[in-house]
């Protein structure tokens, strides 16, 4: 019973779409954009935020074709880092060409993750 209730908690916790990690908010975009799809299956993402400027964008487990999904992740990641979550809520990030999908579901994460983040902040 002990070993049931910890799981449900830790399910609980990863689940939280706002947490505190290494001093910084953290936008955890599983539950914020579950129904999103890309070419197979959703593109969840942690958000590092600080200051409200983005630190860093983590790609979450997903189930994204490996070779096209390493490619949008290489191509878009790093393009969110020190921008303002209000500016970042409302950008277009260009995606990568052979996975539009993957790239237009990764960046509604992100989008959705920022303007969730102005929100509840």
């Amino acid at each position: 019973m002990t070993c049931a209730l910890a799981f449900t908690l830790m399910s609980f916790v990863q689940d939280e779409p706002i947490s505190k990690e290494d001093g910084m908010t953290v936008v955890n975009t599983t539950t914020i954009c579950k129904n999103e799809k890309g070419y197979i299956d959703n593109t969840p993402v942690k958000i590092f935020i600080q200051n409200g400027k983005i630190v860093k964008v983590k790609p979450l487990r997903t189930k994204e074709t490996p070779k096209y999904y390493a490619l949008v992740k290489k191509a878009m990641l790093s393009k969110w880092e020190g921008m303002t979550t209000k500016k970042a809520e409302k950008t277009a990030v260009d995606g990568v060409t052979g996975a539009t999908m993957s790239s237009k579901c990764l960046l509604k994460n992100v989008q959705e993750g920022c303007k969730y983040y102005n929100k509840h902040k």
